[in-house]
């Protein structure tokens, strides 16, 4: 085979008794999960707002952008659940480019997995400590997810990742929310289709084992927009799609029928600006129809210290993303704000 082993790879046990995380904060994601679990299962009418970088590229940018959003969570907490994107794995449509922390711990210098797994644990725990807030991470690779599992309150499952076996077995054998993404055609069928798997019990192979699982009824759905056959977007974040949802959640019979709605990617075609808008849109379709508010749980926002994008190089701008591009740290805390006052 065209594959040799470079260094062999600590497992997650190791890792864990190496890098370990406090019984303070064990009982903070604890008392988090349950939070956000209350939310899913309609217990608790706060609404989830998942809200970070598109790539955390750097630990002290990433820490400062989550120790602010500590303090707006201090004015908002009543009515919302922030939940800080801390997303260390990054898909790429072609191969090409920066896959992420968990990679590249520092994006100029080259792959270091090792390393990266380090970088990844220790920046989520340093996140907790310095917060009081758990994060959300996307489950790119199934089998890495266990170097974290201990500390993630909430994984998105991405839309060229969602219809893959191995990510709805592995999803069916957390016990905290999992949002699967609607492919990039834009297929609602296909993501409901990944629900139902994963609020499914399923035996299978997961790192050299045989496991057993019991099904995740917290799986749930996430709105990112589709692009049809010609490349172009085709958003689903209108009133119309919601309510084609929750007209398509009703035929199924599943637990907890839930969304998020990601105002960017397909969304927003990438212009991270129009975020504002389209998270103002969801919250009227809410006010406007009490089965979407049910339905609707949250919004997923790609914000991060300064806004914009920027190539990686020697002159890079601190806590200004390098992967999509984000909307900035005013805009941010307007938004929040904003969100608290009209959900």
């Amino acid at each position: 085979m065209s594959m040799k082993i470079n260094t062999t790879l600590p497992s997650p046990a190791e890792l864990k008794e190496e890098i370990p995380l406090s019984e303070k904060l064990a009982e903070l994601k604890k008392k988090r999960d349950q939070e956000i679990r209350d939310i899913f299962t309609g217990k608790s009418d706060k609404f989830a707002v998942i809200i970070g970088p598109c790539s955390a590229d750097n630990e002290d940018s990433v820490c400062e952008y989550v120790d602010r959003l500590a303090k707006v969570n201090e004015k908002v907490k009543d009515k919302l659940m922030i939940i800080p994107r801390i997303y260390t794995n990054k898909p790429r449509t072609t191969g090409e480019g920066y896959k992420g922390m968990l990679h590249q711990p520092d994006p100029d210098k080259a792959p270091d997995l090792y390393a990266g797994i380090i970088a990844i644990r220790h920046m989520h725990i340093r996140a907790m400590e310095e917060s009081g807030l758990t994060g959300a991470d996307e489950m790119l690779y199934p089998e890495n997810r266990s170097y974290l599992d201990d500390i993630l309150s909430y994984e998105a499952i991405g839309a060229r990742s969602v219809e893959n076996q191995q990510h709805r077995l592995t999803a069916s054998g957390m016990d905290i929310p999992v949002g699967m993404k609607n492919p990039t055609s834009g297929d609602l069928s296909v993501m409901l289709n990944s629900v139902v798997a994963a609020q499914m019990g399923h035996r299978f192979i997961y790192r050299g084992m045989d496991v057993q699982t019991s099904g995740n009824d917290l799986a749930h759905v996430i709105l990112r927009g589709g692009v049809d056959k010609y490349g172009t977007c085709q958003p689903n974040y209108h009133y119309e799609d919601c309510l084609r949802l929750f007209e398509l959640y009703q035929k199924k019979d599943l637990k907890n029928p839930a969304a998020i709605v990601d105002a960017n990617h397909s969304n927003s075609n990438k212009k991270y600006k129009e975020q504002l808008r389209i998270v103002s849109e969801v919250l009227h379709t809410r006010r406007y129809n009490p089965d979407l508010k049910n339905m609707i749980k949250g919004v997923m926002v790609e914000s991060y210290l300064e806004e914009g994008r920027q190539n990686i190089g020697p002159d890079m701008v601190y806590g200004k993303s390098i992967t999509d591009p984000c909307i900035g740290w005013e805009d941010t805390e307007h938004l929040i704000y904003k969100i608290a006052e009209e959900c």
